[in-house]
Formats: structure tokens, C-alpha cells, sequence
């Protein structure tokens, strides 16, 4: 039972994958989520694929790894209050959107808690 447990420190991080082939292959997608208080889209989309990226590599390699967790946590618990909530009135998707993200992010935090092993920065 412990393996399949153990499972979980590896699907997890890698589960974020698809984040980051979204943001590098469909750019114009992932673009069109940045608010528009904020200049430079592209920027921004290509920056947070490398930021989820970065995340990823941390939680594998269990190096800064809590700190990466906090901050990716950090990320997606904004990105409910600056892109999902604001076009929930629209889009009945964008509330399921923030839903998961809710989710998304008190996983994110067990997973600091409880997995990650580095503690650095954040003790």
C-alpha cells in the first residue's frame, strides 16, 4: 500500500505538465487569460509556463521544493481572483474554474505540508 501511496510525491508535480504544454503550445490561449491591466500577454503566459515548469523540476528533485509548493499555491490561489472570478459572471465554466482551483490549491498546500522535504526558506 505504501508504493502506490509513494505514488503520489511523482503524479502530483507531474500532473502540472499539462500546464505547461498548454502555455508553450497554445499561447494565444493562455495569453487571452491575462487580465488587461496587464501589458506584455505573451510575456506573462510564457513566464508562468516557465514558472509551473520551474515548480515541477523543484518538487521532483525535492530541492527548494516547500518554498515552490508556497509559491505555486500563492499563483494559482491569484489566479482565482484575477482571471477566474472576474469572468465568472460570463462564463459558468470560469466558476467551475475557480472551484478547481480552490482545490488545486489546498492540494498544494497538504503537499508543502505534508511531502515536501526542503525547508530552507519556508520552515
Amino acid at each position: 500500500m505504501n508504493r502506490i501511496l509513494n505514488l503520489g510525491r511523482w503524479l502530483f508535480p507531474l500532473s502540472f505538465l499539462m500546464y505547461v504544454m498548454l502555455h508553450f503550445g497554445k499561447a494565444d490561449t493562455g495569453a487571452d487569460f491575462v487580465p488587461d491591466f496587464l501589458p506584455f500577454p505573451y510575456f506573462w503566459n510564457y513566464f508562468t509556463g516557465l514558472c509551473v515548469l520551474a515548480f515541477i523540476i523543484s518538487a521532483l528533485i525535492q530541492k527548494f521544493d516547500k518554498l515552490a509548493t508556497v509559491l505555486m499555491a500563492l499563483y494559482v490561489f491569484l489566479m482565482i481572483f484575477l482571471v477566474h472570478l472576474p469572468r465568472a459572471a460570463e462564463s459558468e465554466l470560469e466558476m467551475i474554474n475557480a472551484f478547481r482551483n480552490v482545490m488545486v490549491v489546498g492540494a498544494l498546500l497538504v503537499y508543502a505540508r505534508y511531502v515536501a522535504k526542503d525547508n530552507r526558506v519556508v520552515g
